[in-house]
């Protein structure tokens, strides 16, 4: 494949700046008129799983049970002197019943749920919308609720509904506190980088004006079809870090053919195109391959959030292809600074480097894999689950209503199991297996819904995130009859969880894959595709063993300021491993890359390995600064789920870009030398021809 395409397209764009910046400005302008509303427009649920057991008996529950089911919306009151048949309890009752009653998405109000010590009440209304919607009716009672609380009885809103709205209200909170500390951080190490203002702001410019179209066009996705709020999360701090590292390279190599040729402008533009700009295609293409796998697993949080990544990281390539070459000039070294350096960029420090890797290739080697492997260690017992009410703050409703309905009804009270018999069925028998399921505490009278069906609310014994109130709802589908559906919030959570693990080889098999002919067609080298393969999987491993020690055992919890759930969230393997995966393969391409760019002109493996060292260990290690500032702010900012993510992908990118890039990588090629880049001639004959050198 000859991609002179990019040179050309480059020298377009620079010698049409003018239209290229209008027609951007344009766009940005544009869409990111909605951008400002689009956090209002997502939603906070869809963590269902298509055409799992536990959705379709929410499906029964909201048709004949009123709305009665995972969705619901639950007023809890608690008072530790006062009995629930007291004055002050009553009139809280009858004016949670009413707050129910005036917002149209909830059904009225059951009979109230008395606690066995008569200290706690449960109020349940039913939702007769979809669980976005529950979410947002949720929000507009909160205060109603929390309002309520006096006169001796404690009250506060809780259910799933209550859970998300909470969540998403930290959410949105840890967000902007990671933005705020994200923006000067990374504007610090791009000055630092790039050593004059004018070069480090142009990687700003870019990522804005890709992120801000993506967001624009994610909130008119909205009005068609619900999007997760993750969606706007995960697009956020992905294509912020990427965009950066698009720009680092485009105009580092830029600043180097400049000055190989200061008097033809679009003529380094185009060399840089040719190169650094087809290494930033194949990145960009390798993300979004990588996340594309993740639109395989029948979740529709998964899916939005796949989409709203895709869609952002498609933005900022575009504007990478497009809009950083019309802005390139001149100017570029304007305002430098004194440690500015304004030469062809080819480091002799990391050249030296390269040859103190060539001494000793076998010793660091080992050195490198004993490391990565010894972080690996903690994946062996890898244990995940869904997130608990911990990942709340203590003091959010959500969270206060889970804990007294937990010390009222014991620890599975919050997260009631709902078994729904069809019509005819033998409803006390029935009742009476669910009863006798090791890990039931409870079981309620039979509730009749419409059309004959019937309604057995169960309480475990265990708190619905543990594996205990897993292994109940394992046990009665395997002991009741198939007709009988078994929901309600802890089934959906196991159905979530099974589904993760089932798909997580397929979706991480396919990256493997797809990355692997990736790379093989791009470098046209099979030693180096499926090394980098390889080494991206040791990346990805240590990175995942790191993660276990922080959030599974703990260690960073003090540091960090969260609860231990004693396990890891169960999307980060499968939805992290894309992700990891994918900023892996970025410093893969940019690496060999130009080694193969220096390969093809030289003839000479071990130049090669000097000469991509040389000129890519600086913009490498300045572009890891800010993929690392960038996930570890998010990381120290965010809920649970985002520290997990921020650090996680944080320390793979630390590993990935100082240990493997940088030491692993050059020692194997130089021990390999020239073999690395041999390719089969049936390879040669099936690729079309891919060259780096200009």
């Amino acid at each position: 494949m000859n991609m002179a395409p990019l040179a050309r397209l480059g020298r377009w764009a620079h010698s049409h700046r003018a239209t290229v910046i209008v027609a951007w400005a344009i766009l940005a302008v544009g869409l990111g008129i909605f951008a400002p509303r689009l956090e209002g427009a997502l939603s906070g649920a869809m963590w269902e799983v298509n055409d799992s057991d536990s959705l379709a008996a929410r499906e029964v529950l909201e048709r004949e049970f009123g709305g009665f089911s995972s969705q619901s919306a639950v007023a809890v009151f608690h008072s530790d002197d006062l009995a629930a048949d007291a004055p002050a309890f009553q009139e809280g009752i009858a004016q949670a019943t009413a707050v129910f009653a005036s917002e149209p998405a909830l059904a009225p109000a059951a009979p109230p749920m008395v606690s066995p010590d008569g200290h706690t009440v449960m109020l349940q209304a039913g939702s007769l919308v979809n669980p976005t919607e529950s979410v947002r009716a949720a929000e507009r009672v909160s205060d109603d609720i929390r309002a309520l609380s006096g006169d001796g009885v404690q009250v506060a809103l809780t259910g799933s509904p209550a859970f998300w709205a909470d969540f998403n209200d930290v959410n949105k909170e840890g967000m902007l506190k990671a933005e705020l500390l994200t923006w000067p951080v990374t504007a610090v190490i791009l000055v630092l980088a790039f050593g004059t203002l004018a070069a480090a702001g142009l990687p700003l410019v870019l990522t804005a004006a890709g992120l801000i179209s993506a967001m624009g066009v994610l909130f008119g996705i909205t009005q068609f079809t619900d999007l997760s709020i993750w969606s706007l999360n995960f697009a956020m701090m992905f294509a912020l870090a990427l965009g950066i590292d698009y720009a680092l390279f485009i105009v580092t190599r830029f600043r180097g053919a400049l000055h190989a040729t200061p008097d033809d402008v679009n003529g380094a533009v185009g060399v840089t195109m040719d190169t650094a700009g087809k290494a930033v295609l194949f990145s960009g293409l390798t993300v979004l391959i990588s996340l594309s796998a993740v639109l395989l697993v029948p979740v529709p949080a998964f899916r939005t959030i796949a989409l709203g990544m895709m869609l952002a990281v498609g933005f900022v390539l575009a504007a990478a292809l497009t809009l950083l070459p019309a802005i390139l000039g001149p100017k570029i070294n304007r305002l430098g600074l004194p440690w500015g350096s304004v030469g062809e960029h080819r480091s002799p420090w990391w050249a030296n480097f390269a040859t103190k890797v060539q001494r000793r290739p076998g010793l660091l080697m080992l050195g490198s894999l004993a490391v990565l492997l010894l972080l690996a260690a903690p994946v062996l017992s890898l244990e995940t689950g869904m997130p608990g009410i911990n990942v709340l703050p203590k003091d959010r409703q959500a969270r206060e209503g889970y804990d007294m309905l937990a010390n009222a009804f014991g620890p599975g009270g919050p997260g009631p199991i709902q078994v729904l018999t069809g019509p005819g069925a033998n409803v006390d028998a029935v009742s009476e297996a669910v009863a006798s399921t090791p890990g039931i505490a409870m079981v309620f009278p039979a509730q009749p819904g419409a059309n004959g069906s019937h309604l057995i609310t169960a309480i475990a014994t265990a708190d619905p995130s543990s594996t205990a109130s897993k292994d109940v709802i394992a046990d009665l589908r395997e002991g009741l009859p198939s007709t009988v559906l078994v929901g309600g919030p802890v089934a959906e959570n196991y159905d979530l969880d099974q589904t993760l693990r089932e798909y997580a080889p397929i979706v991480m098999g396919v990256v493997l894959l797809l990355g692997f002919l990736l790379l093989l067609f791009a470098l046209q080298a099979l030693f180096i595709a499926i090394a980098g393969v390889i080494f991206n999987l040791l990346s990805v491993a240590a990175a995942f063993g790191v993660g276990a020690l922080a959030f599974q055992h703990g260690w960073a919890a003090g540091l960090l300021g969260f609860d231990s759930q004693g396990y890891l969230t169960s999307w980060a393997p499968l939805f992290f491993f894309a992700l990891v995966f994918a900023i892996s393969m970025d410093y893969t391409v940019f690496l060999l890359a130009s080694a193969r760019e220096h390969f093809e002109r030289s003839g000479d493996a071990a130049e090669a390995v000097q000469g991509s060292l040389a000129h890519t260990g600086r913009p490498i290690v300045a572009a890891a600064g800010v993929m690392i500032a960038v996930f570890f702010t998010f990381g120290i900012a965010g809920t649970l789920p985002m520290k997990e993510m921020g650090i996680i992908l944080g320390v793979a990118v630390l590993l990935d870009a100082f240990l493997v890039r940088l030491v692993l990588v050059p020692a194997v090629l130089y021990l390999v030398g020239e073999k690395a880049w041999w390719l089969p001639r049936w390879a040669d004959r099936v690729l079309p021809d891919v060259r780096f050198a200009h």
